[in-house]
């Protein structure tokens, strides 16, 4: 299985099952999983993971892909 980076544009989509991280939990690192809806950042790459918003309404940045096996 290889990982897909969240950092990276290309490997998010909408319908995809992720893992962000939500501003408020920056600090602690608590991951919050959900369905992407919207892809927020532009550029092709950012450091800290994609930002999305996910079908719930969270806006977060994107820490984990989960791989449909």
């Amino acid at each position: 299985m290889s990982q897909r980076s969240g950092t990276e544009r290309k490997n998010i989509y909408p319908g995809l099952e992720v893992s962000i991280v939500l501003k408020q939990d920056q600090r602690t690192g608590t991951l919050t999983e959900g369905v992407v809806k919207d892809i927020l950042t532009k550029s092709p790459s950012h450091p800290h993971g994609i930002k999305v918003r996910l079908e719930t309404g969270e806006v977060g940045r994107v820490k984990v892909i989960h791989e449909e096996e």
